[in-house]
């Protein structure tokens, strides 16, 4: 079955153009309705008083080449079917319709089919008495002293030069031999995990698990090799090495353009940049141009690395302005900066002191837990991980430990409750931990500010449902402690203990958790079985029952 989206495998090309002439953001593309079999796609402002530059190919290199139509780029390209040359027709009106007393260059890729197709159009439109040439690109240097090298991504650069000549007026030959002498030292190298998917085909494999290849066209040719995947790095150093090989100069100072082949996630693009940017190739970039999708294969799990040689009017070629919707502004090679902050933490200290009843709740309510872990353990086994217990369990031993050692501030209430918070912050794992903390602190900033223990526990509770998004109802320990809050205040400490434990009976009828690991669970297996946070709730309540 097909990976790729599309209606019609005929219309998808049609249909791919028609969209990107709706959302083109300058509004300057036009197609040529000349025959249903030919797709040409012009500047719609287009006069006819400058040099007019031409490109295409097979489709599937999106926005290749139609997103480089524009003011100072392209004048029009001509799109086969995916990875197919388009027809001698085709190319051939798209010169004539576009191609003043100036002329036009031509500017294909190094493929069999483009270079017959677009070479005899081109002199069939000599014939005509138009002013015509043609530019080869053969900028893939991953097989060395290849005679016929692919041409690839730094077309792309070869268009921007053409382009910036044709939109200051040269002429044709002089915009001819600007491009040719781009040509002579622009070169690219490619690396993909996958190959391209082909619209109404099964999926290509032919890349092994574990293997990349390297140096392969944009049509899902094989590579050049295939090579271990190791790091990132490593990858690009080998890539890095091909390319540096290639300068025409040991001082050359090039742009380098980080073209995403179509599969790659932004995140990888991102560290895949930062890899070639920090290469052997630092010394010699002066202008980075990507990363971004430029010339893609489709769906290709792969990218490229392409240079230009610079000098001054290359240089200003590639920073002049276009009204292209594809091509990236060239931004200079920077130093990365960052600005040395002190960490930002709250500084809590305090200085312990004694308080028999309260270290008597404390000892109670930490042993108690510790006491329940294999049950808690055992009923979360059934509706989760099963480590509530062992969760619950290594926070009470840490607060145990602390009031052994006599560590806390068990005189001030407030204080206290504020060091439980951070102490079980730093030593619960996973959400509870952090819920559990959420609710000590601000229970422990209430307190201090009204002085009760309902009303802190109450505060602490809402803020914990707050940050945490659970409620009544959801499944979780809230069900016993909400109720229990509710009880003491409204009734006392005894009915708060039963009104634990219903509300944690409670949990063992709802069919649907809307919170925690158990809310991924079916009804079948939450049924009958309460909840592990709730019943260390119960617990607690339970272990001051007279």
């Amino acid at each position: 079955m097909s990976r790729l989206f599309f209606n019609e495998k005929v219309t998808l090309v049609h249909d791919a153009i028609d969209g990107i002439l709706y959302s083109n953001k300058y509004n300057n593309l036009v197609r040529l309705n000349v025959d249903p079999m030919i797709r040409i796609v012009t500047r719609n402002e287009w006069q006819k008083d400058k040099v007019a530059i031409i490109s295409g190919g097979g489709s599937g290199h999106e926005p290749a080449h139609v997103g480089f139509i524009g003011k100072g780029m392209l004048t029009a390209a001509v799109c086969g079917d995916v990875f197919a040359s388009p027809s001698v027709d085709a190319v051939l009106n798209a010169i004539v319709h576009v191609t003043g007393e100036q002329g036009c260059l031509v500017i294909v890729k190094n493929y069999t089919g483009d270079r017959l197709n677009f070479g005899l159009a081109c002199e069939k439109a000599k014939k005509m008495g138009l002013n015509v040439e043609m530019v080869i690109v053969d900028d893939d240097i991953s097989i060395p002293d290849n005679l016929k090298p692919r041409g690839i991504a730094g077309t792309i650069l070869v268009h921007k030069i053409a382009g910036y000549l044709a939109e200051q007026g040269a002429d044709l030959m002089t915009i001819k031999n600007g491009a040719q002498a781009a040509i002579d030292v622009t070169a690219s190298i490619g690396l993909a995990l996958t190959s391209c998917s082909l619209p109404g085909e099964e999926a290509n494999q032919r890349i092994a698990e574990g293997k990349a290849e390297l140096g392969l066209g944009i049509h899902g040719e094989p590579g050049v090799m295939s090579i271990d995947v190791t790091s990132c790095r490593e990858l690009v150093t080998t890539m890095v090495t091909k390319l540096k090989a290639s300068l025409s100069a040991a001082d050359a100072k090039i742009a380098v353009m980080i073209n995403n082949l179509g599969g790659v996630s932004p995140l990888e693009m991102s560290l895949i940049t930062k890899d070639i940017l920090e290469s052997e190739l630092k010394d010699h970039i002066q202008l980075v141009i990507g990363p971004a999708a430029l010339m893609t294969a489709i769906d290709m799990k792969g990218f490229s690395i392409s240079y230009l040689e610079l000098n001054g009017s290359r240089l200003e070629a590639l920073l002049a302005p276009v009204e292209a919707d594809a091509w990236v502004n060239p931004i200079a090679l920077r130093q990365l900066e960052e600005v040395k902050k002190d960490k930002v933490s709250i500084n809590f200290s305090f200085e312990a002191s004694e308080n028999a009843e309260m270290a008597t709740i404390v000892s109670v309510v930490s042993n108690t837990l510790i006491a329940a872990e294999k049950e808690l353990n055992y009923l979360d086994s059934l509706v989760g991980d099963g480590d509530t217990g062992s969760t619950f369990g290594a926070g009470a031993r840490q607060v145990m430990a602390q009031l052994t050692a006599k560590k806390l501030p068990l005189n001030d209430t407030g204080l206290l409750l504020n060091a439980i918070g951070e102490e079980l912050a730093t030593v619960m794992g996973g959400s509870s931990g952090v819920l559990l903390s959420i609710f000590f602190t601000a229970a422990g900033h209430d307190y201090n500010q009204n002085g009760d223990h309902v009303t802190a526990l109450k505060a602490g509770l809402a803020q914990m449902m707050k940050y945490g998004g659970a409620k009544p109802g959801d499944r979780t320990m809230i069900d016993a402690m909400y109720p229990a809050f509710e009880a003491w205040e409204t009734d006392s400490f005894i009915a708060a203990i039963e009104a634990a434990r219903l509300g944690a009976e409670s949990t063992a009828r709802m069919v649907e958790a809307k919170a925690g690991r158990s809310s991924y669970l079916n009804c079948d297996s939450l049924d009958g079985v309460k909840d592990p946070g709730s019943v260390a709730v119960e617990r607690v309540f339970e272990a001051f029952k007279v």
